[in-house]
């Protein structure tokens, strides 16, 4: 009978809690020989130094420390890092992957509450919900919804949307949008006309994506040939009234001429990750009336997070099974990651 793995659970304290309870920590037991009773901070550990050697699964989380190309001396028996959240490029150095170390992440169990998030803000916006409420607030009892300005133009039926990026959340989103009545646009430079088709949207070039659009929700990764690519330029090109929903990475946008097109009262945007985060305190977005702003908060929460532990404890048993990886992170792929 073969020795079980040496897994190692590195990861901050309050990650580790977040993300494993007995019932997680069983589940890893079942598949390898957890080395220590609580995570481990650091590869410095004094409580795993000697057992690094070992070491065959890292598992990993947000906060976990980076692990570079050179902590492969530390690990020369690594097999697998398996991440407990989405993107491991905050994490991981691509030149500890190769011959012999591979890698998994919960980035598709991610996707699914950023997909849900985003599918709620394109109805409500599509609604003028937040106008609806804020005209109601302001009349009371005076208020008449149908001589409101905003009676004619609200509503889902026939509104554009436009996907910028088929990534894991754009497709989770493509894939809602199925049900809705609503033409969908989809700009994506590595998908085809017919696999936009099947994702139910029309590709189109970026530009008319933007025209044409009541919504505009981007979903492209940041990497350094999508960073600032919805600048001045794009937001001149967005109709009059139209709304910017961004829930992938604040780099993608050119946050300063993003501030200038909102201080027009032109467009409306719904905003749930910046650069920097968090914002400074006198950050305009914070205080501008056609802007939706949240703390990063589209992703998992509560129940949704330990379906991310469920996964990779899945992806780790998997592994040592049968060697097979549902959601490995390919290293010919890094580019394109997240």
């Amino acid at each position: 009978m073969p020795t079980p793995p040496s897994i190692l659970i590195l990861m901050p304290d309050t990650t580790y809690r977040r993300l494993y309870l007995e019932e997680e920590l069983g589940g890893l037991r079942d598949v390898g020989n957890v080395l220590t009773p609580h995570p481990c901070r650091s590869l410095d550990d004094p409580a795993v130094a000697s057992e690094l050697e070992n070491v065959e699964i890292i598992v990993t989380g947000w906060g976990t420390p980076r692990l570079n190309a050179s902590d492969r001396a530390r690990l020369p028996n690594l097999r697998l890092v398996a991440h407990s959240a989405g993107s491991v490029k905050f994490i991981l150095d691509p030149g500890l992957l190769g011959p012999g170390v591979r890698a998994t992440s919960s980035a598709s169990v991610l996707a699914r509450p950023v997909a849900e998030y985003t599918l709620a803000y394109i109805l409500l916006e599509n609604k003028g919900v937040e106008d609806w409420i804020r005209n109601y607030r302001n009349e009371r009892s005076r208020f008449y919804k149908y001589t409101d300005p905003w009676f004619d133009k609200s509503g889902n039926a026939e509104k554009t949307v436009g996907i910028v990026g088929a990534s894991r959340v754009g497709r989770h989103v493509l894939d809602l949008l199925k049900t809705y009545d609503l033409r969908v646009l989809l700009y994506d430079p590595l998908v085809s006309e017919a696999e936009a088709e099947s994702l139910g949207a029309r590709l189109c070039p970026l530009d008319e994506l933007l025209r044409e659009s009541d919504i505009v929700s981007l979903h492209a990764p940041a990497v350094p040939a999508t960073r600032h690519m919805i600048g001045a330029a794009q937001f001149g090109l967005m109709r009059d009234g139209s709304v910017l929903i961004n829930t992938a990475r604040g780099a993608v946008v050119d946050q300063d001429a993003m501030i200038a097109e909102l201080k027009t009262n032109r467009i409306r945007a719904v905003i749930d990750v910046t650069e920097p985060e968090p914002l400074p305190d006198d950050c305009p977005l914070f205080d501008l009336p056609n802007v939706v702003l949240t703390p990063h908060i589209a992703g998992a929460h509560g129940a949704e997070v330990r379906k991310m532990t469920k996964h990779v404890i899945a992806e780790v048993k998997s592994f040592v099974e049968t060697g097979v990886l549902r959601e490995e992170v390919m290293p010919t792929h890094w580019d394109l990651v997240a």
